[in-house]
């Protein structure tokens, strides 16, 4: 064999060297947990396509806010599941709406947790679009088109409600154009200009999000949002989307879902530079779930590897329903 000869398997030897020269390290502060919320008393209730993520209402929310701010997990992600729901998702931008009481909580109980709110209008309107629809029926059958400019409007009365009850980051998923320019401008005129906006910036419309529409109870109620949501296909649309919530403000960007998406992810890397957030979402969550209880998988050893190759891809921080999992396995219990 001729010298010199290159041996890879040097670095790879014994995990303190593997350890040593390891590229990308996942951290418990590069996670963020999606919480439920919802109307009633005493309600703990296990999502079923979603094993282990429940609804709580505001009376048991403190359990779970509290083993959170145990496991050292920064920041959680609001979702709210109203009483009632009507045309232009009034209870989504009402004082005393349920993310705004579940913030009020949280914040009381826990000042230093971060407190994020999706800024969306799918869960609170009777039709489960995501801003304001003009609908015609044609043959019996019912059309929509979701209008844009008058959705903004709403739209930035959800986030200067959620800011006014304590929302550290609004975090606006709606996909309208214009959307951060509208909220930016709204929040600064209400006096909110130190709270930052975590944009949805490249939110596709992807078949990913089947479990977190029956945890929000927020599936269409007719047509689909690929009017609004962008085709998977794309990936240099996502660069303009992204460019425009920068020209318009945004302080953070997020792409969703994150798996399938990875190539969009280290494209958005390279082509900004403000903070990057992956939204990895109920479906890829399920699968994995799916899988581990079937005993086809090792999930411990699935879910770190699936996290630290979105933040290898480039994110910074990670949205993801197995942080506390993935917390206590990077503790080694």
């Amino acid at each position: 064999m001729s010298f010199p000869i290159t041996r890879h398997r040097r670095l790879r030897s014994s995990a303190g060297i593997r350890g040593m020269v390891r590229e990308t390290v996942l951290n418990p502060l590069d996670l963020i947990q999606p919480i439920f919320v919802t109307y009633g008393n005493g309600i703990k209730n296990e999502i079923g396509s979603m094993p282990g993520v429940y609804h709580f209402s505001l009376d048991t929310l403190k359990e779970e806010v509290d083993e959170i701010v145990s496991l050292g997990i920064p920041a959680v992600l609001l979702f709210g599941i109203p009483e009632t729901k009507d045309a232009v998702g009034s209870s989504g931008f009402d004082e005393y709406g349920i993310v705004q009481e579940a913030t009020r909580l949280i914040k009381q109980w826990y000042p230093e947790l971060l407190v994020i709110a999706d800024t969306c209008l799918c869960e609170f309107t009777d039709h489960g679009h995501c801003g304001m629809v003009h609908t015609h029926t044609v043959d019996g059958v019912v059309h929509g088109d979701v209008l844009n400019d008058a959705s903004l409007e709403l739209l930035t009365r959800t986030a200067v409600s959620q800011a006014k009850a304590g929302a550290d980051i609004i975090a606006p998923s709606n996909m309208m154009d214009g959307f951060v320019q509208a909220i930016r401008a709204g929040l600064d005129e209400a006096g909110f200009q130190h709270v930052p906006i975590m944009s949805y910036s490249v939110k596709y419309a992807s078949a990913f999000y089947g479990p977190f529409r029956e945890a929000a109870d927020s599936a269409p109620q007719f047509g689909d949002r690929k009017t609004y949501q962008m085709d998977p296909a794309n990936v240099r649309e996502a660069i303009r989307e992204a460019e425009s919530d920068v020209l318009e403000g945004a302080d953070m960007l997020m792409v969703k879902p994150a798996l399938a998406y990875m190539d969009v992810i280290r494209v958005i890397r390279e082509q900004f530079d403000l903070p990057l957030v992956a939204y990895n979402v109920s479906g890829e969550y399920s699968m994995v779930k799916a899988a581990a209880r079937q005993g086809w998988i090792n999930e411990k050893a699935i879910v770190l590897e699936l996290l630290t190759g979105l933040k290898r891809a480039g994110a910074d921080t990670i949205i993801t329903y197995h942080a506390k999992d993935a917390v206590r396995w990077l503790r080694g219990e």
